[in-house]
C-alpha cells in the first residue's frame, strides 16, 4: 500500500508471518549502548523563513488524493487527508520532530512524564491554561477520559479501527487542579506518548452515535490554528480557516484549501494558477526543472515563433500545394499539423507558468519492501525465501529509484525505524547481503536442483507458486538473462514515488535482451547449446531454471497496472532478472489498482509483491500487528492481523510484548533491535528504499514543502512578504 505523507500512526500498518525454524543469527544489535540511529539521510525541504517574513493573509491551494470519507482518524476509511485535517484542527499532545521522534507540544503541554511506576504507572499531563476549544470550553480531563472509553475496546457500539495503548489506561481523572489530567495504566506501556494525538472533544467521543457519524462529515468544535470552515464533496475540496479562539502564534495564512487532483493532472493544475502546493511524480520534476533551465537561459518565445497557429497552418498549406500534394491530403495534414502545434502551443505555455515553481524534496517517512507470502509453495520453505533476499542486490535498486532524483540512495536496514529514528539500527546482517552463491547453495539444500524433469501439467494442476498463480508466463519471463553489467547500467533515469501499491509491466515491454544468437538449452546433454528458437526437449526445465517434484520453480509477482506505477515496474523487472540469475523464474502479474490489495496481497494470492510502510515513532505499538506470528481463528481461517506475508515467530512477539511493556526507553529500543533482526532473519518482508518525496512549490511559499518526519507547523506557512525573497505569485497576498 502507498502513503501520501501521513502521520505514522494515521495509517494502520499491514503484514503476516507463518513459522520459521531456529536460525543461527548473528550478534544482535541493541546489545550495547551506542547509539546507532544515526542522522536522517535527507533533511526536510521546506524554504524556512521567519514568521517576520511572510505575509499575513493569502490563501494555500494544496493538492491531495482525495476528500476524505471521514474526518475521524480513528475510524477504518480515514486517509492521509483525514490526518491533514486532523493536524492543521486538532490537539496532538506529541508532535515528530525532524528526526521522527515524538515531541511535547507546547501549544497544549507544559509537561507530561511518568511519576509513578509502583505499583501502577501512573502519567501525569500538565495542560497549557490557554488551551481552549473552539466553543470557549477548556480543553480537560473530561476530554482525556471520553477518548479512552470510545476507544478501549470495551464498547462495540464504537466503530474503531484501532485501540492500542487506550486498552491499557485503567482509569483517567483529574489531577489537583484542572490544568492537570491523571492517567493510570493497568499495565505498563512504553509508547504512553502515541496517545490522545489527536484528542477529539468529548462532544465527538462521548458517545457512540457521535463518535460512528457526525465527526465523517464535519467537526463542529476543533482546537487548532485552524478550523474546519467547509467541507465541499461537490468541488472535491476542504476549506480550513483561521481559528480566531487559537491561542499560540497566530496562522499567517488565512485559509487552506485542500482540493483534491489527481496526480497525473496536477502540472496542468499547478501551470493554471490553481495550485500552491503538490506531491508529484517524476515526471512533473522534470517538466519543472525543464522549466527552470529555460529561465535561466532566457528562453520564453513559441517553438514557432511569435506567429500564430493559423498564419503557421497556411504557410504549411502553401508549401503542400506547391509541391504538389493531393490538396485533400494536404487539408488533412493540415488539420494534424494544427493540432500538434496547438498542443505544442499550450504545452509552452504551461512551461513558462511552472516557472513560477521549485521543487521541494526529502525522503518520506515510508519505506518500499519486497513481501514474501510465506503461507504455502516454495516461499514456505525458509531457505527458499533467505534465497530470494540473497539474490537481491539492495543497494542496486534504491540507486535505480532514488539516484536520478539526486536523494542519498541507501537501502533500508530496518523494518521497524528508519534512519535517524530512536530505534533504527542496521540488522540487515543477520539475512546477510547479496551473494549469488549463497542463494544457489540455499536453494540446492531446499531440494530445487538445475534443470530437473518436469512433469505434464493437467488442467486445474497448481503452479509451484501461490495457490493463484493460474495466469501464463511470457517467453520473456522464461528466458535467462546473462548480460549482468547491462541489467546495472538499464534504467538509469528511473525514480520518484512508487506510486499506489506495487509495478506492473506488460510482458512485451520488457528491456530487450542483449544478443542470443544461441540460445541455452538443458536436456539430454547439459550443457548443450542449440540454435535460438530450438525447441527444449520433452519434459525438461527451461534453461537455468529449477525444478523439484516435477514441477519448476516460478513465483507469481503480483503487481499493480494503474497510473503512477512505472517506478515500481522497473523495480520489479530488475528483481526479476536478478531472480533469474540464480535460477527462480517469476510471473508478472497485473491487476487492478482496486483489486490489488484486497483481493491479492491481504488474501494471500500472490507469492511476490511490492508495497510501502510508513515509518512509526512508536513501532513496539504499530509495527506488531505487522510481524505478529498469524495464529488459527474460531472459524478455521488464519488470523494475520497485518501480517500480510504470513510470517512470524513466537519470540517476535515475545520481543514486541517485552518492548511495549518496558518503560526503560534504552531497554525498549534494544528489544525493538533485537526483533528486527529476527524478522530480517526470517525473510518474509526485505526493505528495499526509503520513499522519495518530491512537492512542487510556488516559489515565495515559506515552511511548506517536503517535510520529511516533522509534523509540519500550520501557523508558520504562507507567502513570503513582497521584495524578501522570490517574486510574489496569483497566491502571494
Amino acid at each position: 500500500m502507498s502513503y501520501d505523507g501521513p502521520g505514522p500512526r494515521a495509517v494502520m500498518r499491514t503484514v503476516v508471518f507463518l513459522t520459521a525454524s531456529a536460525l543461527a543469527v548473528p550478534a544482535l544489535a541493541g546489545c550495547g549502548s551506542e547509539d546507532q540511529a544515526g542522522k536522517p539521510l535527507a533533511e526536510q525541504d521546506i524554504a524556512p523563513a521567519a514568521r517576520s517574513l511572510v505575509a499575513d493573509g493569502g490563501t494555500l491551494r494544496w493538492a491531495v488524493d482525495a476528500v476524505p470519507e471521514t474526518l475521524n482518524t480513528f475510524q477504518a476509511d480515514a486517509d492521509a487527508t483525514t490526518t491533514r485535517v486532523a493536524q492543521a484542527v486538532l490537539p496532538s499532545m506529541y508532535r515528530l520532530d525532524e528526526t521522527g521522534r515524538p515531541e511535547i507540544n507546547p501549544d497544549y503541554l507544559e509537561s507530561a512524564k511518568v511519576v509513578e511506576t509502583e505499583p501502577k504507572q501512573v502519567v501525569l499531563y500538565k495542560l497549557n491554561q490557554q488551551a481552549v476549544w473552539s466553543d470557549g470550553r477548556e480543553i480537560g480531563a473530561a476530554d482525556f477520559a471520553a477518548q479512552w472509553r470510545a476507544l478501549s475496546g470495551k464498547d462495540s457500539a464504537y466503530w474503531t479501527a484501532r485501540n492500542a495503548g487506550y486498552e491499557r489506561i485503567e482509569k483517567i481523572e483529574r489531577g489537583a487542579n484542572d490544568l492537570e489530567v491523571k492517567v493510570t495504566f493497568g499495565r505498563p506501556y512504553a509508547d504512553w506518548r502515541s496517545l490522545f494525538s489527536p484528542l477529539y472533544p468529548k462532544d465527538v467521543m462521548g458517545t457512540p452515535d457521535s463518535f460512528n457519524d457526525s465527526a465523517r462529515r464535519k467537526l463542529k468544535v476543533t482546537a487548532g490554528p485552524f478550523e474546519v470552515k467547509k467541507v465541499d464533496r461537490k468541488d472535491d475540496r476542504i476549506t480550513l480557516a483561521r481559528n480566531p479562539r487559537w491561542w499560540g502564534h497566530p496562522a499567517k495564512l488565512s485559509e487552506i484549501v485542500l482540493r483534491a487532483v489527481p496526480r497525473d493532472e496536477r502540472a496542468a493544475a499547478l501551470a493554471a494558477g490553481k495550485l500552491d502546493l503538490a506531491e508529484i511524480d517524476p515526471a512533473t520534476v522534470q517538466r519543472i526543472t525543464r522549466a527552470a533551465r529555460a529561465e535561466a537561459k532566457g528562453k520564453s518565445t513559441p517553438l514557432y515563433g511569435p506567429g500564430s497557429d493559423v498564419t503557421a497552418a497556411d504557410a504549411l498549406r502553401s508549401w503542400a500545394v506547391a509541391n504538389g500534394s493531393d490538396e485533400d491530403a494536404a487539408d488533412e495534414e493540415i488539420s494534424a499539423r494544427k493540432k500538434q502545434r496547438k498542443a505544442i502551443s499550450k504545452y509552452e505555455r504551461q512551461q513558462r507558468a511552472l516557472q513560477g515553481f521549485e521543487v521541494r524534496r526529502s525522503l518520506e517517512p515510508a519505506y518500499t519492501q519486497l513481501a514474501l507470502n510465506g503461507a504455502e509453495g516454495p516461499l514456505a520453505d525458509e531457505r527458499v525465501r533467505r534465497a530470494v533476499a540473497r539474490a537481491l542486490d539492495r543497494e542496486e535498486l534504491a540507486g535505480l529509484v532514488l539516484k536520478p532524483l539526486g536523494l542519498p540512495a541507501e537501502p533500508v536496514g530496518s523494518h521497524l525505524a528508519l534512519a535517524g529514528q530512536a530505534a533504527y539500527a542496521d540488522n540487515s546482517g543477520a539475512l546477510g547481503g547479496q551473494d549469488t552463491a549463497e542463494a544457489r547453495a540455499l536453494l540446492a539444500d531446499a531440494g530445487w536442483e538445475l534443470g530437473g524433469p518436469l512433469k505434464e501439467t493437467k488442467k486445474g494442476e497448481k503452479a509451484a507458486g501461490s495457490k493463484s498463480s493460474g495466469e501464463k508466463s511470457s517467453k520473456k519471463d522464461e528466458d535467462e538473462d546473462k548480460d549482468k553489467d547491462k541489467d546495472k547500467n538499464e534504467d538509469e533515469s528511473a525514480g520518484g514515488d512508487d506510486g499506489t501499491y506495487i509495478v506492473g509491466q506488460d510482458d512485451d515491454k520488457a528491456p530487450a535482451e542483449a544478443d542470443r544468437e544461441k540460445k541455452h538449452v538443458q536436456g539430454g546433454v547439459p550443457g548443450a547449446y542449440a540454435p535460438k528458437g530450438t525447441a527444449a526437449p520433452a519434459g525438461a526445465a527451461a534453461a537455468g531454471a529449477l525444478a523439484k517434484d516435477g514441477k519448476p520453480l516460478t513465483l507469481r509477482f503480483v503487481l499493480p497496472s494503474g497510473p503512477g506505477s512505472e517506478t515500481l515496474l522497473t523495480v520489479a523487472e530488475h528483481i526479476r532478472r536478478m531472480l533469474d540469475r540464480v535460477g527462480i523464474r517469476t510471473q508478472l502479474s497485473k491487476v487492478s489498482d482496486e483489486s490489488y490489495f484486497k483481493d491479492h496481497v491481504a488474501s494471500g494470492a500472490y507469492d511476490l509483491a511490492l508495497y510501502s510502510w510508513p515509518a512509526s515513532a512508536f513501532p513496539a505499538t504499530d509495527a506488531r500487528p505487522i510481524y505478529a506470528k498469524p495464529v488459527p481463528a474460531a472459524d478455521g481461517s488464519l488470523n494475520v492481523e497485518q501480517n500480510y506475508t504470513r510470517v512470524g515467530t513466537d519470540q517476535v512477539d515475545q520481543l514486541f510484548d517485552q518492548a511495549v511493556s518496558t518503560l526503560n526507553e534504552s531497554e525498549s529500543r534494544g528489544l525493538i533491535r533485537k526483533a528486527d533482526s529476527r524478522i530480517w532473519a526470517a525473510a518474509g518482508s526485505i526493505p528495499l528504499y526509503q520513499r522519495p518525496q518530491l512537492t512542487a512549490a510556488r516559489k515565495n511559499l515559506a515552511n511548506a514543502g517536503a517535510f520529511g518526519f516533522q509534523t509540519p507547523v500550520y501557523e508558520d506557512m504562507g507567502f513570503l512578504k513582497k521584495g524578501t525573497g522570490a517574486a510574489a505569485g496569483p497566491s502571494g497576498k
